[in-house]
């Protein structure tokens, strides 16, 4: 499907191609905070918009990142959404209230936008350059809206006829108006209108809910929400906007928008790129897509706890936009792993493999639009995941990052002198690893070094064990102290089945942590003293042999 470079260069062209060279492109985004605003909605609202703006100033144009909050939205009252309250049955009262007139269950923030809103929005600047949040309450209290929905009005015969192409069985009837207003005697959005004075921007209702009757200013309500997708792109003037793979089906809700953008309104639509949602990955299972009203998943504030927003973002840019993505936080070692691996790719520190060559260009493309800050001339201190996991469990918590640097120039991870930036990225890993393995790592990483070898570890090893472990203590003694080295030398050692590999490396757990399992080892004995390893094996061959 796409050719180039990266595939974002593909949409780059197709953008300035269908909307013209202009001096400005409006990329906007669209979300409906209807329960937990999870990572899957940076993908496209976020992350490839502010890629597509890097783009563009690459190539001489200047870009625009806005995103809508569809705040007028009714609510639903899903069981999901009910169970957040402390008293779910009395939350059904505002089942087709507009979400931001729902109240906080927690009783923290002013409104339900608010308080889910917070561990998504309070993040964003780590996660794109810049970008204009507005919200649908606000929107309609502009001039431009107020415009758009007098030329609406006038037309309304044409939106009717054009929409009920793809209404089916239920067409809206003659004499019907395009706007639904929020009911001021019972807080429910959807009533019907009877008429409207564009000019007053007030609109006479009939709420079907209580029957009430009243008259209202159209800030109070919402158009339908096919009319109301394109007055965003007319009021934002929008040229490129990401959407989610539900709003593009043939005949579905994109393209009924399109054609009411092009036969009625007489505009161009912006373009659109559709992509794949973002699957959750817990408990060592895909459990399904991630979802905000099912509160599936999990928050930008609870990534950033435990990695680099730009690992994320990374994964979002090298991967095509249909292309189903699953994360989970207990995988956070692995996603950092591939980021720092093509790290190394881009400053020529390594040289790719035969599988990396084909998508080399791509990845590199990826790792450089990933990063909201310039890229150094060199590349700073890598301190690999595990190695950070492993640190924090077998430093003192006490001056943990002074600790560190020091076993890392003792094991001669680094010879270097460190810069600032350098001491930065090591902190930020150690906390990384520490929050991670506090909240979402599982068992097998959660390790404790033994300070002393007691007689009951030696004797559960057996004497073939302790052969394998002779062989390995020769291999490491002329090594280089790191995680590479070690793992090799540990290659080294003879095995003929995989009962023989089971027993090498549950005599290396039981003698250095005390159990028969647990996460790569290499990277664990790599921030070890090597005399401390040495002497460790030595230790247990002559206890085994007396």
């Amino acid at each position: 499907m796409y050719s180039s470079e990266h595939w974002l260069t593909d949409i780059l062209t197709k953008l300035i191609e269908f909307r013209g060279e202009k001096p400005i492109y409006t990329c906007n985004g669209g979300l409906s905070v209807s329960g937990l605003q999870h990572i899957g909605r940076l993908r496209g609202e976020i992350v490839i918009n502010d890629a597509i703006i890097s783009l563009l100033e690459e190539n001489g144009f200047k870009g625009k990142h806005t995103l809508i909050l569809y705040t007028q939205d009714p609510w639903k009252g899903k069981n999901t959404q009910l169970s957040v309250f402390k008293n779910p049955d009395d939350a059904k009262k505002y089942v087709s209230y507009p979400l931001i007139k729902v109240p906080d269950p927690f009783d923290c923030c002013d409104n339900w936008v608010e308080h889910f809103w917070k561990d998504f929005g309070n993040y964003l600047e780590l996660f794109t350059h810049e970008v204009n949040v507005i919200t649908t309450t606000d929107l309609y209290k502009s001039d431009k809206m107020k415009e758009f929905i007098r030329i609406a009005f006038e037309k309304r015969e044409e939106i009717r006829s054009t929409i009920n192409k793809y209404r089916g069985r239920k067409p809206y009837p003659e004499n019907w108006l395009p706007f639904e207003a929020i009911c001021e005697n019972c807080n429910k959005i959807g009533a019907e209108s009877i008429s409207a004075d564009v000019n007053s921007y007030k609109v006479k209702y009939r709420c079907h809910y209580c029957g009430y009757e009243g008259e209202t200013f159209m800030w109070n309500g919402k158009l339908t929400w096919r009319l109301e997708w394109v007055s965003i792109w007319y009021c934002l003037n929008v040229d490129f906007e990401p959407f989610g793979k539900d709003h593009a089906m043939p005949g579905g809700s994109r393209d009924s928008c399109v054609d009411l953008t092009v036969n009625v309104f007489n505009m161009k639509p912006p373009l659109g790129l559709a992509y794949e949602w973002v699957g959750y990955y817990k408990d060592g299972k895909d459990i399904g897509d991630m979802g905000s009203s099912d509160f599936i998943g999990f928050s930008p504030k609870e990534w950033v706890e435990v990695a680099e927003p730009e690992v994320l973002r990374f994964l979002y840019l090298v991967q095509e936009p249909m292309k189903r993505i699953v994360i989970g936080l207990e995988n956070i070692p692995q996603y950092t792993d591939q980021f720092d691996r093509v790290e190394r790719l881009y400053y020529g520190i390594e040289k790719p493999s035969k599988r990396e060559l084909p998508q080399l260009k791509q990845l590199l493309k990826s790792f450089k639009l990933a990063h909201i800050k310039p890229l150094p001339d060199k590349i700073p201190i890598q301190l690999p995941y595990l190695h950070a996991v492993a640190l924090v469990q077998t430093l003192p918590k006490e001056n943990l990052v002074e600790n560190a640097i020091i076993r890392l120039k003792a094991t001669k991870f680094t010879l270097k002198e460190l810069s600032s930036e350098d001491v930065e990225r090591i902190r930020n890993r150690l906390n990384y690893a520490r929050n991670w393995l506090q909240k979402y790592a599982p068992e097998v990483y959660k390790i404790r070094l033994l300070e002393i070898l007691s007689e009951d570890i030696v004797s559960r090893l057996n004497e073939k064990q302790i052969q394998m472990l002779s062989v390995l203590r020769k291999n490491l003694e002329n090594c280089r102290w790191i995680d590479e080295e070690l793992k090799n030398a540990m290659i080294r050692v003879p095995r003929t089945s995989r009962e023989e590999e089971r027993l090498f490396f549950e005599a290396l757990y039981l003698i250095f942590f005390g159990q028969t399992h647990g996460p790569r080892i290499s990277p664990y004995l790599s921030i070890l003293e090597k005399s401390f390893v040495l002497n460790r094996i030595d230790e247990v061959i002559n206890k085994f042999r007396k």
